[in-house]
């Protein structure tokens, strides 16, 4: 059976035959029509090509706008610095930005402007992924002008941490998702899950067609819900149902790039909803004659 070798690598494997022909004439080397110089040259023009194979994966784009968070302005001149090679683009008057040949996986960018904190932003990509991302600063933690010396008072220490929520208060200092405690649900006074979440960032709640009320997540299809993981356990079915009365902490996360690795699973990109309940996961009863 006869391999077609041309095909695959083009102009590469023309070139590298041509070479192969001067070569022959100027130092009598084996005539170029024999098996083991065809072979040769093949994997010669092989390797010419493997370069632009490469380059091509590097073609993921990631764009957007720097905007305040409070007023919505757009910020420009904002540094935004690209940690995995030490790229810098600053966004122009209208805020936006722009970064080309971006590698698939996870792309971590640094952002600076003047009067606002430094923060990192973590977007996954994949392949060829044209992705749009606005970026909110918040001046508030910067902005030290109306700082006040407060008398010394003494303070209690606090309670310590239930052991089955030290894995909450672990992720909850990352600040990688949104985070509330029975104490803020208490102080709120929400009536329902879907209450608690309406005024969460990149979270929507869609009531009405005589269904109740469901979330989602803003970046996620239509119809794609969020995974509901309930004591550890993905629960679909009661998590949505949950009283209010009976969750004792709640995470969310709205993507794919602040799931953290514990709950990726094939819904992280619809988001993921984590719901501490007050007694915890029932336990099994001990088999009978133990």
């Amino acid at each position: 059976m006869r391999v077609v070798r041309e095909p695959l690598i083009g102009q590469h494997y023309v070139k590298g035959f041509r070479i192969a022909q001067e070569l022959s004439e100027c130092y009598s080397f084996p005539p170029v029509n024999s098996r083991r110089v065809r072979t040769l040259w093949t994997l010669f023009g092989l390797l010419l090509a493997a370069p632009s194979a490469r380059a091509q994966k590097n073609d993921a784009r990631l764009t957007g706008t720097v905007v305040d968070k409070v007023s919505g302005s757009p910020l420009a001149r904002v540094e935004l610095i690209l940690l995995a090679d030490s790229r810098s683009v600053l966004s122009d008057s209208a805020g936006r930005y722009a970064f080309d040949s971006l590698p698939s996986g996870l792309v971590r960018v640094m952002v600076r402007a003047t009067g606002y904190p430094v923060t990192q932003v973590i977007v996954a990509l994949t392949r060829g992924e044209r992705m749009a991302r606005v970026i909110e600063l918040d001046s508030a933690p910067a902005d030290t002008s109306a700082a006040q010396r407060l008398p010394r008072v003494s303070v209690d220490a606090a309670p310590p941490i239930p052991k089955r929520l030290v894995d909450f208060e672990r992720r909850r200092v990352t600040g990688q998702g949104q985070y509330l405690t029975r104490e803020q649900i208490d102080r709120a006074g929400y009536d329902n899950l879907q209450d608690a979440m309406r005024n969460m960032r990149g979270v929507e709640v869609h009531c009405g067609g005589g269904a109740g009320c469901y979330i989602q997540m803003s970046r996620a299809p239509m119809q794609c819900k969020p995974e509901y993981v309930v004591d550890e356990r993905v629960d679909p079915n009661f998590g949505p149902t949950i009283a209010i009365r009976d969750i004792e902490a709640l995470e969310v996360y709205t993507g794919a790039s602040d799931v953290p690795g514990e709950f990726a699973g094939r819904n992280a990109g619809c988001g993921v909803i984590v719901i501490w309940t007050k007694s915890g996961p029932a336990r099994k009863k001990p088999a009978s004659g133990s």
